[in-house]
């Protein structure tokens, strides 16, 4: 197979970006199973009796006591509410891995550590890579042998691999497993699974089915003013029951008496023309009306891109992009929001008001 590196000016570089087939490599993991390295990936580990109640005062989710074996996704907020980290966080044999992307690893690692002050708790970048596994055959018998399982792991779960590393299940509308092994491991699992009929594949094949599923990532499908309301990230990053945190006074504004200013929904894109970049504007009728995320070629769907906009834009609105290429676009009707309902806060406002 020939290796495709990923573009050296996108999140990904250093990754593969496709192995000489991406819509083949994209049906494989429809129909059957992949393997993508996703070990440019930061991945830390945070150590110590103090670890868990410590990461909870700072960060968005109750993790205080997180069940051995448990996943979620977390958030760091700056003092406005708005996203300055995302990470996935498991509790495994007493020790919190988070992973998150590659240019956040120095960040976050520094600014966890400097957060420290008196807690027994010790954070260090961990020499550890993470294999993506996609589709249905990742069930079939020859691929759970290969990872030492009798069944898959419920959502959201991680258990311990032979020789060191875990593996964990994602929330997905398709089979979704996270490798996060040994850096010295990874070419002798992209074995083990080659064996078991496991196609390997580049980042672009991830990265489509991430679209379609209307998972953002951060410093793509967000900006510098990104709320966890707009993408999605209340619930399954964000606990609204309980302590203080940074950014704490926003999130229960937001929820309980405004409506997040943006929303993130999927777009259509014409693919008549050469593609839009990530953060081009979006406009409608001449204005712009929010901007784009991820673009991406999908293998049934086409191009398609996740894209903030102005909330409460009707799905119909003829979408244009801006930037070096202006493409027209479609808002997909079935990724719009819920139609916003009032928060108890507004609705004691508004009683008080006398409507």
């Amino acid at each position: 197979m020939s290796a495709v590196p990923a573009p050296e000016t996108g999140p990904d570089a250093g990754a593969v970006w496709h192995y000489g087939d991406p819509l083949g490599e994209q049906r494989a993991a429809a129909d059957d199973a992949v393997l993508v390295d996703r070990s440019n990936r930061a991945v830390l580990t945070l150590t110590g009796k103090d670890r868990q109640t410590w990461l909870h005062s700072i960060s968005t989710q109750h993790v205080s006591a997180l069940p051995d074996g448990v996943v979620t996704e977390n958030l760091s907020l700056d003092l406005q509410g708005r996203v300055e980290d995302h990470w996935l966080q498991t509790e495994l044999g007493g020790t919190t891995y988070l992973d998150t992307e590659p240019w956040r690893g120095e960040p976050l690692l520094a600014y966890l550590r400097k957060m420290v002050f008196w807690a027994d708790v010790q954070i260090e970048p961990a020499d550890l890579g993470v294999l993506s596994l996609l589709g249905p055959g990742v069930a079939k018998d020859p691929v759970l042998k290969a990872l030492g399982l009798t069944t898959l792991p419920d959502e959201l779960t991680a258990a311990a691999l032979p020789g060191g590393g875990f593996v964990r299940r994602l929330a997905s509308p398709s089979t979704e497993l996270d490798l996060i092994v040994p850096r010295n491991q990874i070419e002798a699992w992209q074995a083990r699974l080659a064996e078991a009929g496991v196609r390997s594949a580049g980042v672009w094949a991830y990265e489509a089915h991430r679209v379609a599923a209307r998972r953002p990532r951060l410093g793509l499908d967000t900006d510098e003013r990104t709320i966890p309301h707009e993408v999605g990230w209340i619930g399954t990053a964000v606990h609204l029951d309980k302590g203080c945190y940074r950014g704490q006074e926003t999130v229960a504004r937001v929820h309980n008496l405004g409506k997040p200013p943006r929303m993130l929904v999927l777009l259509q894109l014409d693919g008549a023309s050469e593609r839009p970049a990530t953060g081009d504007p979006v406009l409608a009728g001449g204005r712009t009306v929010g901007r784009l995320g991820t673009v991406v070629d999908h293998v049934d769907d086409g191009p398609i891109a996740l894209a903030l906009l102005k909330r409460g834009l009707p799905a119909d609105t003829a979408l244009v992009t801006g930037g070096a290429v202006e493409v027209s676009a479609a808002i997909d009707p079935d990724s719009m929001p819920p139609p916003d309902t009032a928060g108890a806060g507004r609705v004691a406002v508004e009683r008080l008001r006398g409507r």
